[in-house]
């Protein structure tokens, strides 16, 4: 997994700072076509928040959902998404998941592609 681009958005909370980088990560994924394995391309996203109180980090939480898609302006509309709206790791599945669902059907339609040509 290679990380592709990095968003950061830092909170202040009362006595906690929230750092929170949204990243768009990119890795390989190996799907088996007419007996041979292929390499696809696939986007992901990784949240991760520390917490910083008097400058030292005291909790981290991620999350990552790798090969949401091969089709990277796609996965960066979500990541902007999330980095928008400030989305913690935790919450992070239950805004994307929907669309994780949806954006499986682009590996089909990428497979698809490769077998014509």
């Amino acid at each position: 997994m290679v990380v592709i681009e990095n968003l950061v958005r830092k909170v202040t909370d009362v006595d906690v700072n929230h750092n929170y980088f949204y990243r768009l990560v990119k890795s390989q994924i190996s799907v088996s076509m007419y007996g041979e394995l292929t390499e696809i391309q696939a986007y992901g996203i990784e949240i991760e928040r520390q917490d910083i109180v008097d400058g030292a980090v005291v909790g981290i939480q991620r999350d990552c959902v790798e090969n949401i898609s091969p089709q990277r302006h796609k996965v960066k509309n979500l990541l902007k998404i999330l980095y928008d709206n400030t989305v913690s790791p935790i919450h992070m599945i239950d805004i994307l998941g929907d669309y994780i669902d949806e954006y499986t059907s682009d590996f089909d339609e990428m497979l698809k592609n490769i077998a014509t040509c």
